[in-house]
């Protein structure tokens, strides 16, 4: 693991910085190399191969999107949340399914995690948390929608717009070779950062201070994914990955984040109140499940 082990007797020198920090932050980036791209192939491949039908379906799911929004959302390719935003502004799916499909999401969680060796089974526990915890927070704002006597609005397909952040276009070797190029200079740069804490700190001191303040280090999460970046979502794993944060704290700011979904939302639906009420709704959702989480699987991941 590229977390190193300072003793408190080692000198700090230029050349023992560049080596444990930049040369091992470097090397281990460039191990995630061939995985990164193997996954993003093969996401790639599944995207170009099934996205329309999804949404397709998406849009004819009716009063059960919410159920298909978790399970569509937890697909970690760059489309979905946006395509969900878009599908919202125009009235075809629910705010229920949109909010679903928002906290299922995980942007880039799953490819660090294949390419960082976590266990599978801790993978698909954090996966199928994920999804339901989505599923049930969207039925039950589409249920609040309801007993609000709130009116369904008409379908408005001119409020549709194609978003497209993933280079589809010139064919899937270039699109997951882009994102894993992306990706990896992200995961560098954070590598780098947490190596540089690591040398300085020690791992054991940084872990006990992030995870002495549950609360707040949840909140404090949860805010940071509402930034619409990939970053966010490897920063976030990296860092658990590397036994700085707990799996909770991880996933409260991923339940927040949505990728590119959010800024895509404040784009195209011309309702702001509606906007910062949804974004309230991940946030909330992402202090209470991250915290849940810890409290009833932290000896499991």
């Amino acid at each position: 693991m590229w977390l190193l082990h300072v003793h408190s007797e080692s000198g700090i020198s230029l050349a023992s910085v560049m080596e444990e920090v930049f040369l091992h932050g470097l090397i281990d980036t460039l191990k995630l190399v061939p995985f990164l791209f193997l996954t993003y192939l093969l996401m790639e491949f599944i995207e170009h191969k099934a996205s329309d039908r999804v949404e397709r379906f998406m849009q004819r799911a009716g009063r059960l999107g919410p159920a298909v929004g978790g399970l569509v959302g937890a697909v970690p390719q760059c489309g979905f949340s946006a395509a969900a935003s878009n599908l919202f502004a125009g009235r075809v799916i629910t705010v229920g399914t949109l909010i679903a499909v928002f906290l299922s999401t995980s942007d880039e969680m799953l490819p660090i995690m294949i390419s960082g060796g976590i266990a599978p089974g801790k993978v698909a526990l954090i996966l199928v948390y994920k999804i339901v915890c989505g599923i049930i927070i969207g039925f039950g704002v589409d249920l609040l929608h309801k007993l609000l006597h709130r009116p369904d609005e008409e379908i408005n397909i001119d409020a549709i717009c194609d978003e497209d952040n993933c280079h589809c276009e010139r064919g899937i070797f270039y699109s997951a070779l882009h994102h894993t190029l992306t990706i990896s200079a992200f995961v560098l740069i954070i590598t780098l950062v947490i190596n540089a804490l690591v040398y300085f700190i020690g791992t054991e001191s940084l872990a006990a201070f992030m995870n002495s303040l549950p609360v707040v280090g949840h909140t404090v999460s949860a805010l940071f994914g509402l930034v619409p970046n990939c970053a966010v979502s490897v920063a976030l794993t990296t860092l658990y990955t590397g036994g700085v944060i707990t799996a909770g704290t991880m996933m409260s700011g991923l339940f927040s984040g949505a990728g590119v979904g959010i800024l895509v939302l404040f784009k195209v639906n011309k309702n702001i109140r509606q906007n910062l009420w949804i974004t309230a709704v991940l946030v909330l959702s992402g202090i209470v499940f991250g915290l849940m989480f810890d409290f009833v699987f932290s000896a499991i991941v």
